[in-house]
């Protein structure tokens, strides 16, 4: 499914064409990142393809740091050897030594040559040429060598630490013979010590370096706070790659930066089977919701417990998975044999548990880094961009050390990381023509490392002009459709819940909501029928209701929704930033794409609005949304419809509660404006989304607006917060 490797015509070491010594005559460059540099190359006497990966970092390292570098990187090619000797899924490592070059040497190393195609590249070549998606066993059958390696690797207390599917191989057709994988990059593994317990910034030619791709990463990887990583981080890792797998090459974890990605890591909402629509049997769904678990304690331990108690589950009272048995030693061969490959880097260079006699458990090193961030949406992944500026590849080399921890050590963290300042882009004002960019500084007591544009919980939604409304006939008040430029704004991903507003109340920055609902009479209605309605509309009241803590908060007037947000130091989106949020840029028709959407996508009226109705003795719906029970008949869990995403990456901008806006309620003027606020004063607030008891396909449209009294508290009516970019330093 990979298009055929292409020559490439780059040269940076100029070494095409050499032969490097004397057996291995350099070909091509094959891949190149802030580390290292691949290149393929021939083997002269076995006539075989081979990778050299050059270390070029060490070329320009502080001379302090090029010995440990140097160390780091003996290391790697020992537990390669080693790794990969017991284990056909591993990329083997061959040969080891220096390049000289301008008086001084690059290390190098020589691994087997690999035919195949990385995993996240296949997806998205399916994915391309519309091939459904593979079944959850088959996901498993692909990826069995991968669990395989990996159990080895984790009862040799290794974790790699960098799991991803651009680190997968696969090679063969599944069609024809059925595909193989191996593992790469054990270099970037990072075989941890008890006392590897804090982060230590990298600095070398003005960048830093990360041990992890964001987009794969667990809790504990963004912050120590969660605890230590080690093969638990693993686990994690690789239920999100089969997450990935069964979603046809979509990631699980979703977000444009560092931060955002680190908010969806430990977000409560966990990526498991279920959130993205799937549908599995509770035992299966509890297998990932452990793997995929917020506290490093709470998971597997292992790739080989992970793995096989996910076999079970998908094929009950079957032979399962059972790993492989293997038989270390501590004074193993592979060891002895590549430190004899080593004398021309000097004796000195050579560590003594490397050297010839020496033990071979090595050291364990305490050094971990941190990345720079900044970041732009990638559209072929919908995930981490190429451009965001980390210092590694996965063609890196890292430090590697030995893991003497136990179960334990993955609940907690003896000490917590203090970021650097940082600058990202978060977009170009409009109205101004100039770049906002954002600074954090993480402190300990913070979830994340790295603060980035927006508060937390929030990600940021990229200014720029569009039509704001509609010209459509069939709803005369979102007419008519005008020209409206904004700047970069933060808004809430989620709809505020009822727990954050009791925090509010409990804090004495806001006032209780009641239990009640009050809202205007509909035209026609008689006292007593509306007063019935309020009666059987209060039971949706979310605030201090048993069980509906992650329901939106709702029954609260604009007032409330208001000093909310104020006591965050935030506030009401305006009805354009609001519209702005749920339509997009990039031309969808609706917030989530340019599919209709039913009851996966959204918290409306279905047939269990009507059944309600019907319980309740009131007139029925005039209409329903969906022929479908979408399975809430009041508010759902924020978050629960993760198929409705936007743009910008906010859920439930349709349904479960219309949205409190900044605005006091007025007809539209077909003139352009910037920034627009509304008219100043009114008794009406405009309200968007529509809820859970949105009856017309008409409040799908992103155009749709409403309105309501200020005083009024709705059972259906919601609100979220925006706020600012945060100003660079």
């Amino acid at each position: 499914m990979c298009a055929s490797r292409a020559e490439n015509p780059q040269d940076p070491l100029g070494i095409l064409g050499t032969v490097v010594a004397e057996k291995y005559q350099i070909v091509s460059l094959a891949g190149e990142g802030g580390f290292s540099l691949v290149y393929q190359a021939r083997h002269l006497i076995w006539q075989q393809l081979v990778a050299i990966k050059f270390f070029v970092l060490l070329e320009d390292a502080d001379p302090k740091l090029r010995e440990r570098l140097l160390d780091d990187f003996i290391r790697e090619g020992k537990l390669m050897s080693d790794l990969s000797s017991r284990s056909a899924a591993i990329v083997q490592a061959r040969d080891i030594g220096k390049l000289q070059r301008d008086g001084g040497w690059i290390p190098y190393m020589v691994l087997e040559w690999l035919e195949g195609c990385p995993l996240d590249a296949m997806l998205n070549a399916e994915r391309r040429d519309q091939r459904a998606p593979r079944s959850l066993a088959a996901a498993l059958h692909l990826l069995d060598p991968i669990a395989t390696a990996l159990d080895l690797a984790h009862r040799r207390n290794v974790a790699h630490r960098d799991l991803k599917p651009a680190n997968i191989m696969v090679m063969g057709n599944e069609a024809e013979s059925g595909a193989g994988c191996k593992l790469l990059d054990f270099g970037i593994a990072k075989v941890m010590g008890e006392q590897i317990e804090h982060q230590q910034q990298l600095q070398m030619t003005g960048q830093q370096i990360t041990a992890f791709t964001p987009n794969y990463g667990a809790p504990e990887q963004f912050s120590r706070q969660y605890g230590a990583t080690g093969p638990w981080t693993d686990v994690f890792a690789m239920a999100l790659i089969v997450i990935e797998v069964l979603r046809g090459g979509l990631r699980a974890l979703e977000g444009q930066t560092f931060f955002e990605l680190g908010v969806a890591s430990s977000h409560p909402v966990r990526p498991t089977p279920r959130t993205f629509g799937f549908e599995v049997t509770d035992e299966v769904e509890a297998v990932f919701a452990r793997a995929l678990a917020i506290a490093p304690a709470e998971r597997f331990a292992t790739m080989g417990e992970f793995w096989s108690t996910l076999h079970a589950a998908v094929a009950p009272g079957s032979e399962g998975w059972q790993p492989r048995s293997f038989t270390f030693s501590e004074t193993s061969p592979p060891a002895s044999r590549l430190a004899s490959l080593l004398p021309s880097l000097g004796t000195s260079s050579i560590p003594a548990h490397l050297r010839p006699g020496g033990v071979t458990t090595p050291p364990a090193l305490a050094l971990q880094t941190n990345p720079v961030v900044g970041s732009t949406p990638d559209p072929s992944t919908g995930g981490f961009a190429s451009k965001v500026v980390l210092a590694f590849a996965a063609i890196g080399v890292f430090s590697a050390g030995v893991y003497f921890g136990t179960r334990g050590d993955r609940g907690s963290a003896t000490q917590a990381t203090t970021a650097p300042s940082v600058s990202v882009t978060a977009g170009v004002s409009p109205s101004t023509g100039a770049t906002t960019t954002t600074s954090a500084a993480a402190s300990a007591n913070v979830a994340l490392a790295y603060d980035g544009p927006c508060p937390r919980g929030m990600k940021p939604v990229n200014g720029g002009t569009f039509s704001m409304g509609s010209d459509d006939p069939s709803f005369p008040l979102w007419k008519p459709a005008h020209k409206v430029t904004l700047d970069t704004f933060c808004l809430d991903v989620h709809e505020v819940t009822a727990a954050s507003f009791a925090a509010c109340v409990k804090a004495g920055a806001c006032k209780e909501p009641g239990t009640k609902t009050s809202f205007p009479k509909a035209d026609g209605q008689s006292d007593a029928e509306h007063a019935k309605m309020l009666e059987a509309t209060s039971e949706f009241c979310n605030f201090n209701a048993p069980g509906r803590d992650d329901h939106p908060i709702n029954c609260v007037d604009w007032y409330g929704a208001d000093a909310y947000c104020t006591s965050k130091g935030f506030r009401l989106p305006t009805e354009a930033e609001w519209e702005l949020a749920a339509r997009g840029t990039d031309g969808r028709k609706y917030p989530w794409g340019d599919d209709s959407g039913n009851h996966a996508y959204m918290n409306a009226a279905g047939t269990e609005w009507r059944a309600w109705h019907a319980a309740k003795g009131l007139p029925l719906p005039a209409g329903l949304m969906y022929e479908k029970d979408d399975g809430f008949v009041g508010t759902a869990p924020v978050g629960r419809f993760p198929r409705a995403q936007t743009q910008s990456g906010q859920l439930d901008m349709i349904g479960n509660v219309w949205e409190w806006t900044r605005d006091w309620y007025a007809l539209y003027s077909s003139e352009a404006q910037t920034n627009p606020k509304g008219p100043g004063a009114g008794d009406r607030k405009a309200i968007r989304g529509g809820g859970f008891n949105g009856e017309f396909a008409t409040w799908v449209n992103p155009a749709a607006r409403y309105h309501q009294l200020a005083t009024a508290k709705v059972h259906a009516v919601g609100f979220r917060c925006a706020a600012a970019v945060k100003p660079a330093p």
